[in-house]
């Protein structure tokens, strides 16, 4: 068990913010989480967080995935004071972190991601899990599923995945599949690239666009100037940037930015209308 505690961390936020889809609230406070092929129970109350795992694991990967090192109450400060939209929204989901998650996953999470709400993306995902990724056992004895790797998937028919429920999605996801598992597609190079070449390089995989490609920048390479754009994004630029989002004001941090707005502009949709939280 080890203990952190910290502000700017806000686990409901996090799990509800668009950017991981293997994590979920098991009770009031609590969650758990896999990542590859860990997983992990958490407790949080108030600004104090309880992890059940060693120091070692925590050192070694959760400290990082979460980016607990990170100093996000600079990026809320970064706002402009004459920004009461962006304020707003900043310190609505002031509990939000960037996770720095597995690009391989990302590539697979945000294909799927296209045209598709949270709960089925979660589905589809755990789908696939299930269905192809190695069965594993937490510190308790639970059963899980690791995400499956690349290699697991570049064998299939093209629309093999429509039985996880990923429609049309499916041949995305095997085609990107076997570019990284022929090598056609280097996920190490990639990871070393700056953001540009970063993403001109996934827009070369089947099935991924421009939004897509910066939401596998964003959190699958830690790149924090993508600034991913889908229908919440772009009604808020619409609403209240009509002359367009000051990017190079906030330059080193807009996904972190976007990540507020993407937040606050979903929790109040889904709260006036009742909608599915549609990602696309």
């Amino acid at each position: 068990m080890t203990e952190f505690v910290t502000d700017h961390f806000n686990l409901a936020q996090i799990c509800q913010s668009g950017q991981c889809f293997r994590m979920k609230a098991e009770g009031e406070n609590r969650y758990r989480v896999i990542a590859g092929k860990r997983c992990l129970e958490l407790e949080q109350q108030g600004q104090r967080c309880r992890f059940e795992c060693d120091k070692e694991e925590f050192d070694e990967f959760w400290k990082e995935y979460f980016d607990l090192e990170a100093d996000y109450g600079f990026y809320t400060g970064q706002v402009a004071g004459t920004d009461n939209y962006l304020r707003n929204a900043a310190e609505f989901g002031a509990g939000i972190r960037i996770l720095r998650q597995d690009l391989w996953e990302m590539i697979v999470s945000f294909l799927i991601s296209q045209q598709n709400h949270i709960l089925r993306i979660r589905r589809c995902i755990e789908n696939i899990c299930t269905e192809y990724g190695e069965k594993l056992e937490d510190g308790q004895g639970k059963a899980y599923h690791a995400f499956p790797t690349p290699q697991a998937l570049a064998s299939l028919p093209e629309d093999a995945l429509m039985v996880c429920n990923l429609g049309y999605r499916s041949k995305y996801v095997v085609r990107a599949a076997r570019s990284v598992a022929e090598g056609e597609c280097s996920l190490a190079a990639i990871r070393k690239l700056p953001y540009p070449e970063a993403r001109a390089s996934l827009l070369q995989l089947y099935g991924v666009g421009e939004k897509v490609a910066d939401c596998i920048c964003l959190f699958g390479l830690h790149h924090l100037e993508a600034f991913p754009v889908d229908t919440h994004i772009r009604q808020a630029m619409e609403a209240h940037y009509k002359e367009g989002f000051p990017l190079e004001r906030y330059a080193g941090c807009q996904g972190v930015l976007q990540q507020y707005i993407f937040y606050y502009e979903l929790a109040a949709k889904t709260r006036s209308r009742g909608e599915k939280a549609k990602i696309s």
